[in-house]
C-alpha cells in the first residue's frame, strides 16, 4: 500500500460535505472528532477524507494550516487501518477541537485511536443491519 494522500482521496464535493454534516455520525478522541457517513462517491478509493480547523479557535491562518498539515500527515501514515477494515465507501471529515496547537507526537496516537473508534462504530452498524 502506498502511503500517499492524493487528490482523489480528498473530500472536495460540496454535496458530499453537506450530506456528511446532515446525516453523519461522529466519534471523538480529543482533540479530534470524525464525522462520517457511508455513501457512494466518485473516487476509486474506499474512503474520501477532509480536515477542518475552526477559525474561532485559531485566528491566524498560519496556525490553522499547520494543524491541517499535521492531521493529514497523521492520517496518511495510518490510513491502512481504515482501508483494511472497510468494505463500503465512506466519506469523513476530521475536525480539530483543541484550543492550542498539539505536537505531532501527541496527535499521532490520538489519530490512531480515532481511526479504531471509527472501525468499531462501522462494525457495530453493519451488525445492526
Amino acid at each position: 500500500m502506498k502511503y500517499t494522500l492524493g487528490k482523489k482521496e480528498r473530500l472536495k464535493s460540496r454535496k458530499l460535505i453537506e450530506k456528511l454534516y446532515e446525516e453523519g455520525k461522529s466519534v471523538k478522541a480529543f482533540p479530534l472528532r470524525m464525522m462520517f457517513v457511508q455513501t457512494e462517491h466518485t473516487s476509486d478509493f474506499p474512503v474520501q477524507m477532509g480536515v477542518s480547523v475552526a477559525k474561532r479557535n485559531f485566528k491566524r491562518a498560519v496556525d490553522r494550516n499547520r494543524i491541517k498539515r499535521l492531521l493529514r500527515e497523521c492520517y496518511r501514515l495510518q490510513k491502512e487501518i481504515v482501508y483494511k477494515n472497510v468494505d463500503k465507501p465512506y466519506v469523513f471529515m476530521i475536525s480539530y477541537l483543541g484550543k492550542e496547537v498539539w505536537s505531532y507526537e501527541d496527535l499521532f496516537p490520538k489519530m490512531e485511536k480515532l481511526l479504531h473508534l471509527f472501525i468499531e462504530q462501522t462494525k457495530n452498524n453493519d451488525l445492526k443491519e
